[in-house]
């Protein structure tokens, strides 16, 4: 979906960063930069970079909430015993720039639920100070991951929801920005 909004943003006239963890997709519109990153730290760290920056952030990527605690520098010989991992929470990105956010800027969450959707998506717009987030549901078939089509809510700082039929995520970054140049104006 990241992708698929910087395009439809770019061709809006916005000039993009597009901060992308490590995958294959490509790109190409001269107004987007492209900064790829691999861990979930560096995504942060470049993004605090970025936003002031920006007049509009879309946290579309699906970081993960845990890291692995200790890393080891070599690697693991199986044993017959089982092996324990400790983890750790990983910088939330969203949360973190909702808290330097002026109110001159556009916040844009994502949130992928399994349960009680609605109702964690209108917990995460007050927590993490958004303007709106994109609800996807696991439930519907086509939508989320590994599909060229996705299906959504978008619900707002009112917690007005607005649903849509399953798309391909071009039509939808279009529902979305849609939504974005509306709050801009």
């Amino acid at each position: 979906m990241g992708f698929a909004i910087a395009e439809t943003l770019a061709e809006q006239g916005a000039k993009v960063f597009l901060i992308s963890g490590p995958v294959s997709q490509k790109i190409q519109h001269a107004n987007i930069q492209r900064i790829d990153v691999l861990s979930a730290e560096d995504m942060y760290q470049e993004s605090i970079k970025q936003f002031s920056k920006c007049d509009i952030a879309v946290m579309a990527a699906a970081v993960a909430d845990y890291k692995v605690k200790n890393t080891a520098d070599k690697k693991i010989k199986r044993k017959s015993e089982e092996l324990s991992l400790d983890l750790t929470p990983n910088k939330d990105i969203a949360a973190s720039l909702g808290k330097i956010k002026t109110n001159k800027q556009i916040l844009v969450g994502f949130a992928l639920e399994t349960n009680n959707e609605l109702e964690n998506a209108q917990k995460k717009i007050q927590k993490k100070n958004l303007d709106f987030i994109v609800l996807n549901s696991l439930k519907d078939k086509g939508a989320g991951f590994g599909h060229d089509t996705n299906k959504i809510s978008i619900i707002d700082a009112n917690n007005k929801k607005s649903e849509f039929e399953l798309k391909s995520k071009k039509e939808v970054s279009l529902d979305i920005v849609n939504k974005i140049i509306e709050l801009f104006k």
